[in-house]
């Protein structure tokens, strides 16, 4: 069974599951494994201490994913940090992730929710595309972003 929850971004199972995704996604940007330094020079470059909610996702009591809300504006949300463990993967946990988002934004009276991918994260573009976003124009610059999503949420 799957629970999930809001946890502190300085929570010990938030930053574990942060630094995991950070090393995963920096490993897949080089093409290969890369040093402990240089995911803490990302862990630099993207902090959490803006994200408003983190979710963790808990299977037999042990952290297995997160997905995170960042405020963009008074009716807009952004996803981030969206990470699921190898173990847990394909077992439906990113999607009940994505709709704990979705239902944490509409509580908090966003109209909308954004997010920023990389055309190699062939995974999480799917999964975003079968979760209702749809690819919309860059809104900002980003080095290490290069394809746009958004949500329109419709009331819960």
């Amino acid at each position: 069974m799957v629970t999930i929850r809001a946890v502190p971004v300085d929570a010990p199972d938030a930053v574990a599951l942060i630094r995991s995704y950070l090393t995963e996604v920096v490993d897949r940007y080089h093409g290969r494994p890369m040093p402990p330094s240089t995911v803490d020079g990302a862990l630099a470059d993207e902090p959490a201490d803006d994200v408003a909610v983190l979710l963790v996702a808990y299977r037999a009591g042990e952290p297995v994913g997160c997905a995170g809300l960042r405020i963009a504006g008074p009716h807009t949300g952004e996803l981030t940090k969206v990470y699921v463990a190898p173990p847990a993967r394909r077992s439906g946990v990113a999607r009940r992730l994505l709709a704990s988002v979705e239902d944490v934004a509409r509580e908090r009276g966003l109209r909308r929710l954004r997010l920023d991918t990389r055309t190699d994260l062939i995974e999480a573009r799917a999964l975003y595309a079968a979760a209702g976003f749809r690819e919309v124009p860059a809104w900002k610059q980003e080095p290490y972003a290069d394809c746009f999503f958004a949500k329109d949420l419709l009331p819960g």
